[in-house]
């Protein structure tokens, strides 16, 4: 049995249930906490920002992660990031924690917490403690309790994220459910983008932080929406064994049949953070090729994709290649320009605009047509080597600089 996607998120895999709520955080007529809870203890990993300035929450994940015995829920408010927020944030993370432990009974280090939204304002302990006690109430295990848990931690998506896949581990079927948010302040560096993956395999804590820490590399690590590397980015995933497959703790094929299905739900929740940016109307996907390793390969597409002038062109639908090789002239990787293919891709079709470093005479028409789609790839072949790597961005809108301009209000 391969990898198979199937429909819903976090409370796909056995014995995860999730809940939202309205707290009145900073929003008013929708629901603003989330709640993820596992039947059963989990192992838990995380990567986090790398950002010196990190939120509170992201100080009391990193130690429960690395210290706690074992996890077994998480809570995320959106609307105030609790960042930059001194020993008041820090009081509002650990009192979150215990609110969820008395609700729940089980211990406070065994609770995650996540907050995105604003930075510098104090979170109302009082509303967040009220809604801990109605995500406590509401829990459930059916798809529309993975939904409104999805919906409600968005700040300014415009579109719930979540996806969930199944495989077999020692002849047991496994399932591995995530849901994201992120639209804006999208640099992530790890290890405001949460990331929360719930999966039933057996895997110890050691190669679970292996994995995530290792797939992270090629999945968040390679969005972009505008640069920015926010204080809260955090990752986490929680597995709590109930598929009752062997326990992975070792690199065997097990283990990597595990990697493989992360992979597959990190892909597909980075894709929908990076096709979200704030105001884009594409996704536009950098794929660099030909490469001689990795790493020249992931600068490159790095560079391009985070290239405001070819983020620009990409939303006027205007094949302006010169941008994208300027983008990787700057990257730091070397190369020989006089080499370079460069080619766009769509729904509508495929187009070499550039060969060997100069313009093929490509149809400008053609070139419209093809970066009018919802999702936009370029790939550049440096015919340096076999390596290659894939980064995901969108282009760059009018509506964000106004949504940024008053984000606060």
């Amino acid at each position: 049995m391969g990898i198979t996607q199937t429909e819903g998120g976090v409370t796909a895999p056995k014995g995860f249930q999730a809940a939202a709520a309205a707290a009145g955080i900073k929003y008013q007529g929708r629901n603003d906490m989330a709640m993820i809870y596992s039947e059963a203890p989990c192992a838990g990993a995380g990567v986090f920002t790398t950002n010196i300035v990190k939120a509170a929450p992201v100080k009391w994940d990193k130690n429960v992660v690395d210290t706690s015995e074992y996890v077994q829920a998480i809570v995320v408010n959106s609307g105030i990031a609790n960042a930059c927020t001194g020993a008041e944030g820090d009081s509002c993370c650990r009192q979150t924690a215990q609110a969820a432990a008395r609700a729940l009974g089980i211990p406070a280090d065994s609770v995650l917490v996540a907050s995105t939204g604003v930075i510098g304002a104090q979170l109302p302990i009082d509303k967040v403690t009220a809604g801990v006690q109605l995500l406590a109430r509401g829990l459930g295990s059916d798809r529309a309790h993975s939904i409104s848990a999805a919906e409600a931690i968005m700040t300014t998506d415009t579109k719930k994220k979540e996806t969930a896949v199944t495989f077999s581990l020692g002849g047991k079927t496994v399932t591995m459910g995530g849901m994201c948010k992120g639209s804006g302040m999208i640099h992530p560096n790890m290890a405001t983008m949460l990331c929360f993956v719930t999966t039933d395999a057996a895997i110890s804590h050691e190669m679970l932080q292996k994995a995530l820490s290792a797939d992270v590399e090629d999945t968040f690590n390679m969005i972009s929406v505008d640069g920015d590397t926010s204080t809260n980015d955090s990752v986490l995933v929680l597995a709590n064994g109930m598929a009752k497959n062997p326990e992975i703790t070792e690199e065997n094929e097990d283990y990597r049949l595990f990697c493989q299905a992360l992979n597959q739900v990190m892909t597909a929740l980075s894709q929908m953070i990076a096709g979200d940016g704030e105001g884009c109307t594409c996704l536009f996907e950098v794929k660099a090729a030909g490469c001689a390793d990795k790493a020249q390969a992931k600068i490159l597409a790095k560079s391009v994709v985070t290239s405001s002038l070819t983020k620009a062109a990409i939303f006027g639908h205007d094949a302006n290649w010169g941008r994208i090789l300027c983008a990787m002239g700057y990257s730091g990787a070397d190369f020989d320009p006089e080499k370079v293919d460069i080619y766009f891709e769509s729904a509508a079709g495929s187009l070499k605009i550039v060969e060997n470093g100069v313009s093929t005479g490509y149809s400008e028409e053609t070139a419209t047509r093809i970066l009018s789609q919802e999702k936009v790839t370029c790939i550049m072949d440096v015919k340096m080597g076999e390596a290659s790597a894939t980064a995901w961005g969108c282009d760059l809108t009018f509506d964000y600089v106004k949504i940024n301009a008053d984000y606060r209000s």
